[in-house]
């Protein structure tokens, strides 16, 4: 759940800008969703949005990049009040106000022309576990409005609750959570 959400989020970086760039996740177009099973019945979804990243991007060695991400684990939307606050609960998060998830790359392998793998580790619920992200470019250039260098990408990964000590109901509620993220990234200033 606290998923990656991402994180790993985004580690997604590396494909193609000018060596040693910094960028900035932009929050406002950054999000994380994860999916799960409901007892075979639904799929509960739920997203984590307004998180804070750096990407340290250098096109001419992509491995050599980096990306760090975090993001309260409060910041979780489900659409229901109840789901957020057992997921809040001692049955899953006994999540605090202040505790964060945090995603830092550890290794880039560039797949294809506007895809890798971003391998990072991921630390939820006080958890801390390597994770890879298949990412991929989207896009990049100056953006429209903002007039600045941009670049936006997706990634996914599936996580294990259990990995995290967050498999209560497992397997009745699915102990692999499926995680899709998609961020915009601005040059530093």
């Amino acid at each position: 759940m606290k998923s990656a959400l991402f994180a790993a989020a985004l580690a997604l970086a590396p494909m193609t800008a000018v060596a040693g760039e910094a960028y900035v996740l932009d929050s406002s177009h950054s999000q994380i969703l994860f999916t799960y099973n409901h007892l075979g019945f639904s799929t509960g979804m739920g997203m984590f949005s307004g998180f804070e990243g750096t990407i340290d991007w250098d096109k001419e060695d992509p491995a050599a990049s980096s990306v760090e991400v975090s993001f309260p684990v409060k910041s979780m939307l489900t659409g229901w009040q109840e789901r957020f606050d057992h997921f809040m609960s001692d049955d899953f998060f006994g999540a605090t106000d202040d505790e964060m998830v945090t995603f830092t790359s550890t290794a880039i392998e560039v797949t294809g022309e506007n895809t890798a793998n971003i391998t990072g580790d991921l630390t939820l619920n006080g958890v801390t576990k390597s994770v890879v992200l298949d990412a991929k470019l989207n896009q990049q250039g100056d953006h429209p409005m903002a007039g600045k260098p941009w670049a936006g990408f997706d990634a996914t990964t599936t996580l294990v609750r259990s990995d995290y000590n967050l498999g209560m109901f497992a397997p009745y509620v699915s102990d692999e959570v499926e995680v899709t993220i998609s961020v915009e990234a601005m040059k530093a200033e």
